[in-house]
């Protein structure tokens, strides 16, 4: 950049900085614990979000339903041209009446007889209003009771109940999901670990055979064993990058953060933590399992609809007023302060009777109770799925923490073999075939080990969901 003028330099800089900064707030650092990483995927997944959102188009509805019992005002502006006034056809009504005159006074005809009414009279067309009319008012009603309503309210509790339990369902299964990841990835980053420590032993003896074998104190075999024992270990090696790296991108894309950011997992592995209280349930409950909230909010609402539905045999009552203005004018006028506006007001009751409407009520109180009825055995063979995940899961976690225990004393045996075989190796008491058979069993034991570990940690994770403490 020598031959670039200063003013140059100084936007390259810039840009450089900028770009920079673009980077380093695009890719972000999360060091978390399990419980952290659940937090945080609490936050950003959609299953969760959109069971929020659920939450929150509850409480909308319920203030729809309440919207129903207050008073419901509603006004209208009409405004009409008559271009062809409508015509009534009217009864001859004066000719009955002069006929009746004419009686009553004995009038006769020219031949002296008395003159007598037609048997019929014809009728006559007649136009009644005027080219324009308009008019404006506004109608208050208060329903005093209506079935549907009324329970609507009753149910509003129970809906939000309902909602709150399907969110508390979506968390559940999310923080299975996120915990058996995280230790995944943890037991992963571990096991990567103890097999790298293992390399550099391998790399190590190989170095020292290297030099006795320039002394001619080893065999060319022997470095030969050695090398495929190292090129074994780094194939392990790389399987298990493989399954870290894999392992940190799905936990990445289960707590919603995005794939160029990084992960560092702050919890130990220990066994006391796997151990721990992992088989109490004495104070268990069906109700402690979100599921069974969930179906049990299910039945009080359709408890409800029974109920809604039995009701509406009962008619429905609604109080009303009306006020209005009406105008009528042969010109368009109807801005003119000198016309006249006729008011008029009603106040009254409306009763609605649904007297017969082809059995669809008795219908619906049917289909909402064999719907009550399902619900009831849904929840009924839930409970036995219950029983049946929590004695599978205690017999898995039981035999996983057996295993675990063995594989932990199996892998303390194995280490403690072979750091008394690399003594001897050392002191030149033995050979370098015992060491690297020393080294593989430490390793396999290793692996035994952890994957042990990672069979315990999922079904304690699937025992504490099995009883509702997750």
């Amino acid at each position: 950049m020598r031959n670039i003028p200063a003013n140059k330099k100084k936007q390259w800089l810039l840009l450089i900085t900028v770009l920079l900064g673009v980077v380093a707030t695009a890719q972000q650092k999360y060091e978390i614990t399990a419980k952290e990483a659940v937090d945080l995927a609490l936050k950003n997944m959609a299953s969760v979000k959109n069971a929020r959102i659920d939450y929150q188009l509850q409480e909308s509805k319920n203030k729809e339903i309440t919207g129903q019992a207050y008073p419901q005002i509603s006004g209208t502006v009409q405004m009409n041209r008559f271009f062809a006034i409508p015509v009534t056809v009217l009864p001859d009504f004066i000719s009955p009446s002069v006929y009746g005159v004419l009686q009553q006074e004995d009038v006769r005809d020219g031949s002296g007889n008395p003159i007598t009414p037609p048997s019929s009279y014809q009728t006559f067309p007649a136009r009644f209003g005027v080219p324009w009319t308009a008019s404006a008012g506004f109608t208050v009603q208060q329903l005093l009771f209506q079935p549907d309503v009324f329970v609507g309210l009753k149910a509003r509790s129970t809906a939000m109940e309902y909602a709150a339990n399907g969110l508390k369902v979506a968390e559940d299964t999310l923080k299975q999901t996120v915990y058996a990841s995280y230790y995944s990835v943890l037991i992963a980053e571990k096991a990567l670990g103890f097999v790298n420590d293992g390399l550099k032993r391998l790399e190590k003896l190989y170095k020292d055979q290297t030099e006795l074998f320039k002394n001619g104190f080893v065999e060319r075999l022997d470095l030969d064993k050695t090398t495929v024992s190292i090129n074994n270990l780094k194939t392990t090696q790389s399987q298990l990058e493989y399954i870290y790296k894999l392992g940190q991108a799905g936990l990445k894309l289960a707590i919603g953060v995005k794939q160029p950011d990084t992960l560092v997992l702050k919890d130990v592995l220990s066994m006391d933590a796997v151990k721990k209280d992992v088989l109490d349930n004495s104070s268990f409950k069906y109700e402690d399992r979100s599921e069974i909230q969930l179906f049990n909010s299910i039945q009080k609402l359709q408890q409800l609809d029974v109920k809604r539905n039995k009701l509406s045999y009962i008619p429905t009552v609604a109080a009303f007023w009306n006020y209005s203005q009406n105008a009528q004018r042969n010109k368009f006028n109807f801005f003119n302060g000198n016309e006249k506006w006729f008011p008029t007001s009603i106040v009254g009751l409306s009763l609605n009777v649904n007297i017969f409407d082809g059995f669809q009520r008795r219908e619906k109180i049917r289909t909402a109770t064999l719907n009550l009825e399902k619900t009831t055995n849904t929840i009924d063979q839930f409970k036995e799925v219950i029983d049946f995940q929590q004695t599978q899961t205690r017999m898995q976690m039981t035999h996983a923490i057996t295993n675990l225990n063995i594989q932990e004393k199996n892998m303390e045996l194995a280490e403690s073999v072979f750091n008394t075989v690399k003594k001897k190796y050392e002191q030149g008491l033995g050979s370098s075939f015992e060491i690297l058979q020393a080294e593989g069993e430490l390793q396999q034991s290793q692996s035994s080990y952890f994957q042990a570990m990672y069979d315990a940690i999922v079904a304690r994770i699937a025992y504490q969901r099995a009883i509702g403490k997750l």
